[in-house]
C-alpha cells in the first residue's frame, strides 16, 4: 500500500456547503500524485451519516479499530467494535519521552517507533487495522465552487489548477484529496483536504518501522467530532446550533465545529496545557514536575483546593488563568472566523476534552471568557461506560483514540 493511500482511505473531510444542500461521503478514491491524476471522480451512490471509515470488515467478522493518537506527551490507543452502536473494548495510554513529537510532527522517528512498538507489546493491542489521526497547523481543508467540465480527467486538473491557487503551500509538497459534492439547489463544490506530504510520510515510515499496519489515516479533528459530538444526525438535516468540540493536547488544542453531521470547519491552536504548566513554574520559581503536580491541586475558579489561603497557591492561580485568558482569545478568534462564514451557525456549547481539559475549573473560566456555555465532555459518551478502563483519571485523553476507532 503506497503512502497515498494511506490517506485517500480515511482522510475524511465532508462538510456542508450551504444550508439547504446536502453533503455527500467521500469516496475511497485515490489521493492526488506529483503526476497527472487517474482518479474517478463519479459521484458516491449513497450518502451514510458521517464520513464512510476504510478499514476492512475481516471474513465478515465485526469491525475492529484500533484508534491510535499520537501526541507531544503521551499515545493513546483504543480498540472499538463497529458492530451497530461502537464499543470500547480495550484502552491504553503511554507516557512519550519530551521531543519525540511536537506541534503535532514526528521529530524523532526511530524513537518513536521503538515507543509505539514497546507501547503495543506492553498494552497487547493488535497490530493490524490501525488508523492513525494527524493534526498540525500543517493540514487543512479548503471548499471551492466545483469547474465547470465533466470529464473525469479534465476535472481533475481542474481541481488539481485550482488547489494550487488556493493552497498555502507549493503543491508539489502537498498530499491532496478531494470530493465533489453535488447539490441540487447551487453549484457543486469541491472539499479539498491537504497535508504536507512530508508530514504524512514521516508518520506512516515510523509506524512500519513499529510494525504496525495501518489501515487509514484520520485528521484528528473528525475523529474528535465522532467521540464526543453525538450521535450523527441522518443525512440531510442540520442542528438548530454548531456543536463545537475543543481537544486541549499537551501543546495543541484541536477545535472541531460541526453541524451536528458534517464537519464544517477545523483549526489547530499553538496551545496545550504544558502553557500552564510553565507559566506555574515561572510564576513559582520551581521545577517543571513540581508545577506540574501543583497544577493538578488548584481550581482555577476558585483557589487551591487544599489551602485556599496560600500564596503560592494564589500566585499559581493567577498565572494559569492567565494562560488560560490566552486560549479563550484564540478560540474566541476561531469560533468568530467561522461564523463569518455563509451559512454558519450560533453557538449554544462549547465541549472540552483532552488531557488539558482536566485542569480544575477551566470549563468554568472559559465559559466566563468567552459567554458560550463550556462543559466537559464525556469520551466515552458514544462506546458505552469505561468501566474497566485504566486512563489514571485522564478520560479526556482517550477522547481521539476512541473518534479514531469509531465507524459512522
Amino acid at each position: 500500500m503506497s503512502l497515498t493511500d494511506f490517506l485517500k482511505k480515511d482522510l475524511s473531510f465532508k462538510r456542508k456547503p450551504s444550508s439547504n444542500a446536502e453533503a455527500a461521503a467521500p469516496t475511497q478514491e485515490k489521493a492526488e500524485k506529483n503526476e497527472s491524476p487517474k482518479r474517478n471522480v463519479s459521484p458516491p451512490k449513497r450518502t451514510p451519516k458521517q464520513p464512510k471509515a476504510a478499514a476492512p470488515r475481516s471474513n465478515g467478522k465485526q469491525k475492529q479499530v484500533v484508534g491510535l493518537s499520537i501526541g507531544a506527551s503521551e499515545l493513546a490507543a483504543a480498540v472499538v467494535v463497529n458492530n451497530g452502536r461502537p464499543k470500547l473494548v480495550k484502552a491504553a495510554r503511554h507516557t512519550l519521552p519530551p521531543d519525540v513529537v511536537a506541534a503535532g510532527e514526528v521529530r524523532d522517528s526511530e524513537a518513536l517507533a521503538n515507543e509505539i512498538a514497546a507501547f503495543f507489546s506492553a498494552a497487547d493491542l493488535p497490530r493490524k487495522n490501525i488508523r492513525l489521526g494527524i493534526g498540525s497547523s500543517r493540514t487543512g481543508v479548503r471548499v471551492f465552487e466545483r469547474p465547470s467540465v465533466d470529464d473525469p480527467r479534465q476535472l481533475a486538473n481542474a481541481i488539481r489548477f485550482r488547489a494550487y491557487e488556493t493552497l498555502p503551500i507549493p503543491i508539489e509538497e502537498a498530499m491532496l484529496d478531494y470530493h465533489v459534492v453535488e447539490d441540487t439547489t447551487a453549484p457543486d463544490r469541491v472539499l479539498l483536504a491537504v497535508a504536507y506530504r512530508d508530514l504524512v510520510d514521516r508518520f506512516a515510515a515510523t509506524c512500519a518501522a513499529a510494525k504496525i499496519e495501518l489501515a487509514g489515516i484520520d485528521i484528528e479533528a473528525f475523529a474528535l467530532l465522532r467521540a464526543v459530538g453525538g450521535d450523527p444526525l441522518p443525512a440531510g438535516e442540520r442542528a438548530e446550533a454548531a456543536r463545537v468540540a475543543v481537544s486541549i493536547g499537551h501543546d495543541r488544542t484541536t477545535v472541531a465545529v460541526s453541524d451536528g453531521r458534517v464537519c464544517e470547519f477545523t483549526r489547530v491552536l499553538d496551545w496545550g496545557g504544558s502553557r500552564v504548566t510553565a507559566a506555574i513554574e515561572r510564576a513559582l520559581e520551581t521545577s517543571t514536575d513540581e508545577a506540574e503536580k501543583i497544577k493538578r491541586t488548584l481550581d482555577i475558579a476558585g483557589n487551591a483546593s487544599e489551602e485556599p489561603g496560600d500564596e503560592r497557591a494564589t500566585r499559581a492561580v493567577e498565572a494559569a488563568r492567565r494562560e488560560v485568558s490566552s486560549l479563550a482569545r484564540e478560540l474566541a478568534s476561531s469560533l468568530h472566523f467561522y461564523q463569518d462564514q455563509p451559512d454558519s451557525l450560533g453557538f449554544a456549547e462549547i465541549i472540552i476534552t483532552g488531557g488539558g481539559a482536566h485542569l480544575q475549573g477551566l470549563a468554568a473560566q472559559l465559559e466566563e471568557l468567552i459567554g458560550i456555555h463550556v462543559r466537559v465532555a464525556d469520551p466515552f459518551a458514544r462506546v458505552g461506560s469505561g468501566h474497566g478502563i485504566s486512563s489514571a483519571g485522564q478520560d479526556g485523553s482517550l477522547a481521539v483514540a476512541i473518534g479514531l476507532g469509531i465507524e459512522d
